[in-house]
């Protein structure tokens, strides 16, 4: 059957607020959560436009990430959710270049309906070893 699926939870990234986890970890590959541009103290939004919020959101899944002794550089898929696809998607790219490392993961990014946020990010990483 292989290994069972572990919780991935840390106090370094916002919380779940519903029936999910921040990430699942099963064999060597961790599967994140969405998580938006939330202060993991506070829960409060961190950021007015698209490029802090994108910075704060990788803060947040780079703890996860970390909890499960993976990072940035493990990451093989990104999927992002913008509130205004075509309005962001120049200035969410720029600060996401900045944060990602080469060569970056595959991608998706769709246009959504977010609950007071401009980003949502889910990424699935493969740990190294």
């Amino acid at each position: 059957m292989g290994e069972p699926r572990r919780e991935i939870r840390t106090p370094d990234a916002p919380l779940p607020g519903g029936g999910y986890s921040q990430a699942i970890r099963r064999g060597n590959i961790v599967y994140t959560a969405g998580l938006g541009p939330h202060d993991p103290a506070t829960r409060q939004v961190v950021g007015d436009d698209i490029a802090a919020q994108t910075r704060q959101t990788l803060r947040n899944l780079e703890a996860v990430l970390a909890a499960a002794g993976a990072g940035l550089g493990d990451v093989v898929k990104v999927t992002v959710h913008l509130q205004h696809l075509g309005r962001d998607f120049a200035a969410f790219d720029r600060a996401y270049r900045e944060v990602m490392p080469e060569p970056r993961p595959a991608r998706t990014t769709v246009g959504s309906q977010l609950a007071a946020i401009l980003v949502e990010i889910d990424m699935m990483a493969v740990l190294p070893g």
